[in-house]
């Protein structure tokens, strides 16, 4: 199973316009793996795209992916959807999309109609014949190419993530929103790997200093860096992989890779993902 992480910022990709923080900075200077899009992640075998950050085009052509089969949605959030219009533009010479089949959990459907319009959006490529739109009801899985592919919901019950299960093998993609979640007995210890957000940077990783008042974070429901950390323990994957990286933490591609060395001296097999690393498992 080959995975691509398209994108692996957050709300807010790097570098932020009008922003010259040191990451800002220093992703207008370097570029890749400094700078980081939108949240999205492309898995080759079912050319199964994962939700479609507004960069989404630029993604798949530095990607140079050709075609796409099949496209899900973890949640209705603009930094996962607001580049919906790439099943248009990817049907514009054929006025098909190579039958893309583009699936939305039940929760993210019923969502999808209340907030920016994504539903009414869908629904008007599916009737141009752009995409094959279906929803998939809470405990139904879809197979393609012998890959077996699992929505769940997560503690913030308007989010998935995803059980990706090839014979032996198991994947957990987890694009966003851990808050509270606690991983299922099934998944503990039985994971090839696992995709997880980052979280909220709460502390300072060499100082310890507080960066972000607990009330705050608890008033916006968000999962931080720590908690991710638990839940990886807990999770006890082979190997994982953190993405969702905000800008608003600050910390570039070198930090993050100096924060997975001192995690690895623990005996954590985990590092930080960055735009355009593929990996297979």
């Amino acid at each position: 199973m080959k995975i691509e992480f398209l994108g692996t910022g957050g709300a807010i990709p790097i570098p932020r316009p009008g922003s010259y923080s040191k990451v800002c900075k220093e992703a207008r200077e370097k570029g890749v793996p400094y700078s980081r899009m939108g949240p999205s992640v492309f898995i080759h075998d079912l050319r199964l795209l994962i939700d479609t950050p507004e960069e989404i085009r630029l993604q798949l052509e530095r990607a140079h992916i050709q075609r796409v089969e099949a496209g899900i949605y973890s949640h209705w959030h603009p930094d996962h959807t607001m580049g919906r219009r790439i099943w248009e533009t990817m049907a514009f010479e054929t006025k098909k999309a190579w039958g893309t089949t583009v699936y939305l959990p039940e929760q993210v459907a019923t969502d999808m109609k209340q907030f920016l319009g994504s539903w009414d959006h869908l629904q008007f490529m599916h009737q141009q014949g752009w995409i094959d739109l279906q929803v998939l009801q809470d405990g139904h899985s879809f197979i393609k190419n012998n890959i077996k592919v699992t929505p769940f919901r997560l503690h913030e019950e308007y989010v998935y993530a995803f059980l990706l299960e090839e014979n032996e093998k198991k994947v957990l993609i987890a694009p966003d929103e851990l808050y509270k979640w606690e991983p299922p007995a099934h998944l503990i210890g039985n994971l090839d790997l696992a995709i997880l957000p980052m979280g909220m940077v709460e502390f300072s990783w060499k100082t310890k200093e507080r960066l972000i008042d607990r009330a705050h974070i608890e008033r916006i429901r968000e999962a931080t860096f720590e908690e991710t950390l638990e839940v990886m323990k807990k999770l006890r994957a082979k190997k994982t992989i953190i993405t969702h990286i905000e800008e608003v933490d600050n910390l570039g591609h070198d930090e993050l890779h100096e924060i997975a060395m001192d995690l690895q001296k623990e005996e954590l097999n985990v590092m930080f993902a960055h735009d355009t690393m593929q990996i297979e498992i």
